[in-house]
């Protein structure tokens, strides 16, 4: 008796060969998933990578030329350069002996020069969350429930309608 309740129980070898072949193709499904998972991370960081060495280069090239552009613009602003495109534009040095001066009314050489402040990039930053979104639950307990409100209580007399 008791080996026919096992037998009965007991599931045919086609069965179990199908569940242990089922349970290997899950592994190799959960295996090939995560190898891909794995690869498309891989090829994201490295595309990033790349990008990211492609814009340093920009940025060596462009720091290279404006370095380059500084150098040209303090060789053209130079003493010696100055003093030949002045003397090929017909400028010659002048006397301060022989200059004359003009006499400007109302300009007071004596008086403070004000020049304009100095231009500043100004970003007015404008809180993007409400404080009320900042306060914790901590706080908002102890300030609302714990600590009892300061109220204006009149005296019923004193109430007017």
């Amino acid at each position: 008796m008791k080996n026919r309740i096992l037998q009965a129980y007991k599931q045919a070898p086609w069965r179990i060969q199908i569940q242990w072949i089922g349970l290997f193709l899950l592994g190799l499904v959960l295996i090939a998933s995560i190898t891909g998972v794995y690869l498309s991370v891989s090829a994201q960081a490295a595309a990033s990578g790349r990008k990211i060495q492609s814009l340093e280069r920009q940025i060596t090239n462009i720091n290279n030329e404006i370095a380059e552009l500084t150098s040209d613009l303090a060789a053209a602003r130079s003493v010696d350069r100055m003093k030949s495109r002045a003397q090929a534009l017909g400028y010659v040095p002048l006397d301060p002996h022989q200059a004359v001066y003009l006499e400007i009314p109302g300009y007071n050489p004596q008086a403070d020069l004000v020049l304009a402040p100095p231009r500043v990039n100004i970003i007015v930053e404008s809180p993007s969350v409400l404080s009320s979104y900042r306060t914790s639950l901590w706080d908002w307990l102890v300030q609302n429930i714990w600590q009892t409100p300061a109220l204006n209580l009149q005296p019923v007399e004193e109430m007017t309608p």
